[in-house]
């Protein structure tokens, strides 16, 4: 296992990373989404519920994920602003990495599940269908730059284009069937910085910057190596 710098533990099926106070944090999370300030970030396992699979009763009311997403932060003392989203994959194929160069790091901590895999510019799932908390692709990066909101926007943009890389190269169809899925229906990007001693103050995080190559290979890894964790945990399964 990777040592890291963030402090992190599994708390009822709750990955809860601990950042030691307020940081930047931009995500597309159902809880605590946008460009705020947070202390932990959450990443919770929900049952599984797979795409195509039928809804027996149309006016059943889903639960909504924010108003959850709540509850379980105070369940597992973390309601200081928090950041939260949701896996139908196992805690127990989290994947988490590290890198470092010259006093910059970036951590990361994914979970990977692709039987919601899409690619992009497919039609949405037809309406009796249920495409929620089914296999998602769910990336945690936590840095010590200190990164401008643009830089933020920047490190989120390279994170994407580093799992669809690694989607592409594992050949991941989506789940049409057609081939070169991009990513699933559900994923969530969370990008920290500022976290741990202080790092440097970055403008840019582009793929022509160092930090920008980092996030890249990370993201990479992660999801090649959750891809394999999967694998091999359905494999069991059978």
């Amino acid at each position: 296992m990777t040592r890291l710098v963030t402090r992190y533990r599994v708390q009822n099926r709750t990955l809860v990373v601990d950042l030691g106070r307020l940081c930047p944090v931009l995500s597309s999370a159902p809880l605590g989404g946008g460009l705020v300030r947070a202390r932990y970030i959450l990443n919770h396992q929900v049952q599984a519920n797979p795409i195509g699979a039928p809804i027996r009763d149309r006016r059943r009311r889903w639960p909504d994920p924010s108003r959850s997403l709540s509850l379980i932060a105070r369940r597992v003392q973390a309601d200081c602003r928090s950041v939260g989203m949701m896996t139908a994959v196992p805690l127990a194929q989290l994947v988490t990495l590290r890198e470092e160069a010259g006093g910059l790091w970036v951590e990361g901590f994914f979970t990977v599940g692709v039987t919601n895999a899409v690619r992009a510019g497919e039609p949405t799932a037809h309406e009796d269908r249920v495409p929620v908390r089914a296999g998602t692709i769910n990336l945690v990066l936590v840095t010590n730059a200190r990164l401008t909101s643009s830089a933020l926007v920047g490190a989120v943009q390279v994170a994407t284009e580093g799992k669809t890389a690694a989607l592409l190269a594992a050949k991941v169809p989506s789940w049409t069937g057609r081939s070169g899925a991009t990513g699933t229906g559900t994923d969530t990007v969370v990008v920290a910085c500022g976290a741990g001693p202080a790092g440097p103050s970055l403008r840019y995080s582009g793929t022509h910057t160092r930090i920008g190559a980092m996030i890249g290979r990370l993201v990479s890894r992660g999801v090649a190596e959750g891809l394999r964790r999967s694998r091999r945990w359905k494999n069991r399964k059978q």
